[in-house]
């Protein structure tokens, strides 16, 4: 009896340390998000195990710091981690964090994020403040009125019908990038002009030459609606809109490009601000503006491309980012004082 109950004690421990030894394993092997996100993880010099444990668990690459040491010391790892910059995912397990982070396969690359609707400047002050380049230096690539000024031996045909005196403003794609870090301005905006060319496929391109517009003016048009309306819906129906007052001879009458003369981000300009002298003031002059006001969305350039009809012919935006359209002038009067006073 002695003999049986110690054998089944026996089996009872095997069977909970193979228990324990399976979710160990089977841990190590899941990675902490479902995410595909990549970012970058630093490791400085002489940090230990349990440093980098808790700076993973704090970028939410691992759940468990106690199974990452564990492992790290079974894998005889502790004194293998090198120091520098590395571009993990947020999918990787354990065993692969580790097997990078000791691998010395340093990234020698910046992810930068350019946000959609940001103007040249706003992306310059962006670039300058993660010291990738100065603010001046993208600026004078930015403000080439030829491409092939600053990225040699390439022509954009999407660039064709731009005005002669309009820069880059409009084309530098809103995106998620990968950047050396000993890039230079034009690097950045070669990568931005590419990105524009692959966003706008002979689709696009064939649908804007059917509707007898160019590129220049579906892009100036995008970055007015970028900046006027947030939701995709909407900013079709803007965009009809707009093309409608233009048809008509009437004055787009936005105050985004109110905006960008002034500098400021007001919902409703003041008079001294719609009397500003400026082509861009789409109040005091009729048209499209000079060029484009900012960096538009494909989601914005889709909606000039693609317009949607409708009785309307004026809208405003709200504090809260929705859009309320009106088909006569008392109408958008009245929604004036009730939405923007």
């Amino acid at each position: 009896m002695i003999k049986k109950a110690i054998l089944i004690i026996i089996i009872i421990l095997l069977a909970a340390v193979g228990a324990v030894v399976f979710y160990f394993f089977n841990q190590i092997s899941q990675p902490a998000s479902s995410s595909t996100d990549e970012l970058i993880f630093t490791v400085k010099k002489g940090e230990g195990v349990k440093t980098i444990a808790t700076n993973l668990e704090k970028k939410e690459l691992v759940k468990n710091t106690l199974l990452f040491r564990i492992y790290v010391y079974m894998d005889r790892s502790q004194a293998k981690f090198i120091a520098g910059d590395y571009l993990l995912n947020k999918n990787d397990n354990i065993k692969q964090l580790v097997k990078i982070l000791t691998s010395g396969h340093v990234f020698n690359e910046r992810i930068i994020k350019i946000i959609e609707g940001w103007t040249k400047n706003e992306i310059a002050d962006y670039l300058a403040k993660e010291n990738i380049v100065s603010k001046e230096d993208f600026l004078k690539a930015a403000d080439s009125t030829d491409s092939r000024q600053i990225v040699f031996n390439k022509t954009y045909t999407f660039l064709a019908d731009k005005s002669v005196n309009a820069n880059l403003e409009g084309f530098l794609f809103p995106d998620t990038y990968r950047i050396f870090k000993d890039t230079i301005s034009a690097q950045i905006i070669e990568k931005m002009l590419d990105n524009f060319d692959a966003k706008l496929n002979l689709e696009l391109q064939e649908a804007i030459k059917a509707q007898n517009h160019t590129i220049f003016e579906v892009v100036t048009m995008a970055s007015i609606i970028e900046k006027e309306v947030r939701k995709d819906n909407d900013r079709k129906i803007a965009a009809g809109i707009f093309w409608k007052r233009l048809e008509n001879g009437m004055a787009l009458q936005s105050d985004a490009t109110v905006n960008y003369v002034t500098g400021k981000q007001a919902l409703q300009p003041t008079s001294e601000d719609i009397s500003v002298d400026s082509l861009y003031n789409t109040y005091k002059y009729k048209g499209l503006t000079p060029g484009p006001i900012c960096n538009p969305s494909l989601s914005a350039i889709k909606a000039a491309i693609y317009p949607e009809e409708s009785d309307y012919l004026y809208f405003l935006t709200k504090p809260d980012g929705s859009t309320v359209f009106s088909k006569t002038y008392q109408e958008h009067l009245e929604n004036k004082a009730k939405y923007l006073q």
